[in-house]
């Protein structure tokens, strides 16, 4: 039995374990992997306390502070919820399953891949899902920008102040985005967007050095050198694993209350699973601070809070 179970071992699902073992919660964090998103990140510059850190520095300090403060971790995919007559929360892996009074949703969300050769390939080697991430880092290079949405329009609006040269890629006609951020792509001299285009394969030696696209109105090839290539196709909540136990919006996303309440009692949300349209580090910690502290109180009310040692 544990006071709290959290879904996710991104920075939202790791914060919220050092919260939650700090008010000595008896803390269980699942994850499929540990880091989330991060780990598409290659340096993160806008984390407070840091200039300038890698991704994986930074997982694993999370990662070691919550094992300090006595929350435990298992790395596996959790297939099924549910709750029983106590009004606890039954979590199942492939291989296990745990009861907790509480739980966090801090799964985060799975960007939107191209599927097309290279991708995979290329991936933290010029390829970025985050322009706010890694915008930085190709500072007066050439990059692409793939998308056609408000997130695709920004990373290409704040890329043209940072690269000397930026296509933006959209395989429609028409953009589904804000009109005056739309003017304002429009008229940066070093944009160039091209329509009705996709992505084929992207290429390099070692990192990414050209793409090639199809024009699927005249037929046509061009390809283009480039120092790196970000996809902001959009990003994926699967949350169909709580489906019954709290509302979502129209992207699959977690509504939660001021306090990360869902409209279960005891369920809780925190990080980029939410609707909260700012996607950040900085914002998913925050959210899983309230969730944990919420949860606690949550827990205080029902009288069932389980001490552990400290390992401290």
């Amino acid at each position: 039995m544990y006071d709290l179970i959290i879904i996710g071992a991104g920075p939202a699902g790791m914060t919220a374990g050092i919260y939650a073992a700090r008010r000595e919660m008896k803390t269980l964090i699942i994850g499929s992997e540990v880091g989330g998103q991060m780990v598409w990140a290659n340096e993160i510059e806008n984390y407070p306390g840091f200039s300038k850190i890698s991704s994986f520095e930074l997982i694993e300090n999370m990662r070691q502070q919550v094992i300090n403060f006595g929350a435990e971790m298992k790395i596996e995919e959790v297939k099924k919820i549910e709750r029983n007559d106590k009004g606890n929360f039954l979590i199942y892996t492939s291989r296990e399953s745990f009861e907790g009074q509480a739980v966090i949703i801090a799964m985060g969300l799975s960007p939107r891949r191209l599927a097309v050769s290279g991708e995979t390939e290329f991936n933290g080697k010029g390829i970025s899902y985050c322009a706010n991430c890694d915008g930085p880092f190709f500072k007066k290079k050439t990059v692409v920008v793939i998308g056609g949405g408000n997130s695709a329009l920004d990373a290409a609006e704040m890329m043209s102040k940072i690269a000397s040269q930026v296509y933006l890629i959209h395989r429609n006609e028409s953009f589904k985005a804000f009109d005056a951020l739309l003017d304002e792509v429009k008229n940066r001299p070093n944009i160039e967007i091209l329509l009705n285009s996709e992505i084929k394969e992207i290429s390099g030696n070692g990192k990414v050095e050209q793409i090639k696209i199809f024009n699927t109105k005249d037929k046509s090839e061009r390809g283009i050198k480039t120092d790196g290539v970000f996809i902001e196709v959009g990003r994926i909540a699967s949350t169909d694993l709580v489906a019954d136990f709290v509302n979502r919006n129209d992207k699959n996303q977690i509504i939660i209350n001021e306090n990360g309440e869902t409209k279960t009692p005891g369920l809780y949300a925190a990080g980029d699973v939410t609707s909260c349209g700012i996607k950040q580090i900085t914002v998913a910690v925050g959210q899983a601070t309230i969730a944990a502290l919420s949860a606690y109180q949550y827990l205080q009310l029902r009288g069932n809070v389980h001490f552990v040692e400290k390992k401290y």
